[in-house]
Formats: structure tokens, sequence, C-alpha cells
């Protein structure tokens, strides 16, 4: 919600680019957590807290870290898609998900710990470096005039 609570802030209302931001966050969420929670599975159970890969195991949640990984890929192409952002944008957002699909095929296929941590950690500059991007390609396509 944070991109639209902004966008509504600066603006007073809140347009359908920012609810493909909020979307792109929310289709994210899931495989950045799961990761996190695969690794950490025991620190959870022994908290006491719900978490996928204690709930349904660790085959399940590995797929859907999978799952949720190519939906995200295909949610970051809609800035491209509905006129959000350009070329800069879309060739990022292309290599970066790939590289996460990647990450989580890999999860999928021959699990470890060291690769759930891996691939958390890079979702997270995954993430920072999807947005700047849409920024530079913003920025890039004001300073050209187009």
């Amino acid at each position: 919600m944070p991109p639209a609570l902004g966008w509504a802030a600066v603006t007073g209302h809140v347009p359908g680019d920012a609810w493909i931001l909020v979307l792109i966050i929310f289709v994210w969420t899931p495989p950045h957590f799961w990761s996190l929670a695969l690794y950490r599975r025991k620190d959870y159970e022994n908290a006491g807290i719900l978490m996928l890969p204690n709930t349904h195991g660790e085959a399940f949640t590995r797929l859907q870290v999978l799952l949720y990984a190519v939906a995200l890929f295909a949610v970051t192409l809609m800035p491209f898609t509905f006129g959000m952002s350009g070329i800069v944008y879309l060739v990022s957002a292309v290599v970066l998900g790939a590289v996460f699909v990647r990450y989580a095929r890999n999860i999928y296929r021959v699990y470890s710990d060291a690769l759930a941590r891996k691939t958390f950690r890079y979702s997270i500059v995954y993430l920072s470096l999807l947005f700047a991007a849409l920024l530079v390609d913003h920025y890039a396509h004001f300073l050209i005039g187009a």
C-alpha cells in the first residue's frame, strides 16, 4: 500500500499506475518471506509462529516460491505494457526477474539453506533495483523529452 498512499498524498487520487506498484510489492512479498522462512523454519517453529514451511511442508513452500517468482516476472512487465515506463525499465525488469526466477527454480530443484538465504538477500536487492530502474527510466524519458 505505500505506493498508493504516497501517490494519494501527493496528487489527491490513486491512478492505475500506483496500483501496479502495489501489485508488484504484493506479489514480491511471498517469495521474499518464504525464502527466509525456509532457512529459518526451526526458529519460526520454536517461536510458535506459523509459516508456510511449517504448516504445509518444505516441498510445497519451494514450489510456491517458484510459482510466485514466475508471477512476479509477469507482473513486473506491467509498467512497460501500460506505458508507465520505457525500454530502460523493461530491460532491467527482464534481467532482474530472470535472475530471481533462476534462484527460485534452484530452490525448487536443489534446495539448500544457503541457497534460500541467497535468494532472500537477492530479493531485497531485486526490489530496490527494480524500483530504481523505474526512476531512472522516468527521468531518462523526461530528460530526452519524449
